[in-house]
């Protein structure tokens, strides 16, 4: 054959729909923006490469004959094939060049939350690139704040509320991690009157909502917590409590992080649960995080 396949066949195949669903070259060459003796002329280049006529022209009109009504769906198929072909090109260019830092304080752990919304976000944006970045607890927007982070993992409440959106991925009690020694352990779960005078770890003073969070002040009844030391991180958590320093709450998917040798995590009655967010800036309306955001919000869990 003497064509260039590339655009002959899917110019060929769209001359021929058009023909096939007007039946009328006149109005199909005006569907198309093509002059009528053209389409005519590739209708006919089209035919005597396929070896047999598509179309019956005669005075009443003109038909498919049975060769082109088997051609049809194929046409069709291989037409919308191309177009998700050419949108699937536009989306791998948009984020070919794309990298998405993904901030944490810590891990999100939870049963491969993030390997699943990975999968989810990589079939819209197969070119894009995803950056993994652990932050600091004194900042509780996991570097949305400063923009080092272009989405977050973060615990409610969140400080400047209004500058962010969420999708929650986690709905958790809080749980309380205890030293292993300690005379409150040997139950296997606490009410939170229990633990009212308590030294409590309490994370850093810059980040108060959260701070107030996780010294559950909402259930204390205006009595002040008694605090042991300060918290920055994971392991100075541990350290704390082998320590003997104070308990403290941790949300129900932390809890492994915490319960190693030394330490004991029970359930507490009395306190309302936890919620991870995955969050970003309110403003940013890229399409890398819309659907980043959009991966976890199909992966959010029933609420119990």
């Amino acid at each position: 054959m003497g064509m260039t396949t590339s655009d002959v066949h899917g110019r060929d195949l769209r001359y021929f729909l058009a023909v096939a669903e007007e039946l009328h070259f006149t109005r199909a060459a005006e569907r198309l923006y093509v002059s009528q003796p053209a389409l005519s002329k590739q209708i006919r280049a089209l035919e005597r490469q396929l070896g047999a006529p598509l179309f019956d022209r005669d005075r009443r009109g003109v038909a498919l004959t049975p060769v082109g009504t088997a051609l049809l769906p194929h046409a069709r198929a291989a037409l919308a094939a191309w177009e998700e072909g050419r949108e699937a090109v536009r989306r791998a260019r948009e984020a070919a060049d794309g990298t998405l830092v993904v901030g944490m304080s810590t891990s999100p752990g939870r049963g491969g939350l993030l390997p699943a919304i990975r999968s989810r976000f990589t079939e819209a944006h197969p070119g894009a690139r995803l950056k993994l970045r652990q932050v600091a607890w004194d900042d509780p927007t996991a570097g949305l704040a400063d923009s080092g982070s272009d989405v977050a993992f973060v615990w409610l409440p969140l400080a400047g509320a209004d500058r962010f959106r969420w999708v929650v991925v986690a709905t958790e009690p809080r749980l309380v991690a205890l030293p292993a020694t300690h005379p409150l352990a040997a139950r296997e779960s606490l009410d939170f009157a229990d633990l009212l005078d308590e030294p409590f770890l309490a994370l850093p003073d810059g980040v108060p909502e959260l701070r107030d969070h996780w010294l559950a002040l909402d259930a204390r009844g205006g009595r002040p917590p008694v605090i042991g030391a300060e918290i920055g991180g994971v392991d100075e958590t541990y350290e704390a409590l082998v320590g003997g320093l104070g308990v403290c709450l941790v949300a129900a998917g932390n809890a492994p992080l915490l319960a190693r040798e030394g330490v004991v995590v029970r359930p507490v009655r009395g306190l309302t649960p936890s919620h991870l967010v995955l969050a970003w800036r309110a403003d940013d309306t890229r399409p890398l995080v819309r659907d980043y955001a959009r991966a976890a919000a199909e992966l959010r869990p029933r609420e119990a």
